[in-house]
């Protein structure tokens, strides 16, 4: 398993009960946009937190050593993780 793969899966296990109101509440969204924006803005605005601060640690190291021209793809692999399992993600608080 590669080094992101185990970061998404560690932030996944350490905030288990969020990322699955998330996924409910996601889900609805996706059905249904305008009914479940609000909630979706609400929950989502903390669960971007989380991944934003979880893939600061994935490439906070790499950015300092050799390979720091390798960070932003580390960063792409890890949101593509992301949206796999959440494609609207990138819709938390869009208006």
């Amino acid at each position: 398993m590669r080094e992101y793969q185990k970061a998404f899966q560690a932030m996944l296990e350490e905030n288990k009960e969020l990322f699955n109101t998330f996924k409910a509440v996601h889900d609805a969204y996706m059905i249904n946009p305008e009914a479940n924006k609000e909630k979706f803005n609400e929950i989502g605005a903390t669960v971007v937190d989380i991944v934003r601060e979880t893939e600061r640690r994935l490439c906070a190291q790499m950015g300092k050593s050799v390979y720091s021209k390798f960070s932003h793809r580390l960063s792409e692999k890890f949101w593509e993780q992301v949206r796999t399992m959440f494609p609207k993600i990138d819709f938390v608080g869009v208006r």
